[in-house]
């Protein structure tokens, strides 16, 4: 196990939903005022819900997409209370709601500095152009996501449909820094 844990941050879940069935955009916006519906710049209807913090996005195809949410829980959570609030406003949902976990965005601090240019050669699957970006872009096979990694020790890990993989992404990354001697605590 490495010397320091690794702080993980969920940033963001990106859930989608399917109702399979037609919505009504305009009967929702007659409902909700406060939704954001400008179908000239944009065929989706915006949903923020307060609680939990999201937006959620509903096509008229009766597609949805989710974004803001902090777990996989929360997203659940915001989907299911985004279709409350449409049956309490008059639109008819018939079934339950297919969901998918899309993308799960967190941030981590491996608590050391990093030679980003030695890591670039022994972790492969790397990108590293200083000049372009600060960081070094690895993407990693299993579990299947990329990670954004700074000298800094910080990282941030995309591309995840489970919370789970990016707390064992950041753990074998963070393992394989140690054992290569890729990373210095001060």
């Amino acid at each position: 196990m490495p010397k320091v844990k690794a702080s993980v941050n969920i940033e963001n879940v990106v859930a989608s939903a399917t109702l399979n069935q037609k919505v009504d955009l305009n009967a929702v916006v007659k409902g909700y005022p406060g939704v954001e519906y400008r179908p000239e710049q944009f065929p989706g209807l915006v949903f923020r819900l307060k609680r939990p913090k999201t937006a959620t996005l509903i096509f008229n195809s009766g597609k949805m997409v989710c974004t803001g949410a902090k777990s996989e829980k929360e997203a659940r959570r915001a989907v299911v209370k985004v279709i409350k609030e449409l049956k309490k406003g008059g639109i008819i949902i018939i079934g339950k709601p297919e969901m998918k976990i899309q993308n799960i965005v967190a941030s981590a601090s491996l608590g050391g500095m990093i030679d980003l240019e030695k890591s670039a050669y022994s972790l492969g699957r790397t990108m590293y152009e200083p000049e372009q970006f600060p960081g070094l872009i690895y993407r990693m096979e299993s579990p299947k996501v990329v990670i954004l990694l700074f000298a800094s020790g910080k990282l941030v890990c995309t591309g995840a449909k489970r919370e789970e993989n990016v707390y064992e992404a950041v753990d074998i990354l963070h393992q394989r820094l140690e054992d290569e001697d890729l990373i210095y605590y001060e």
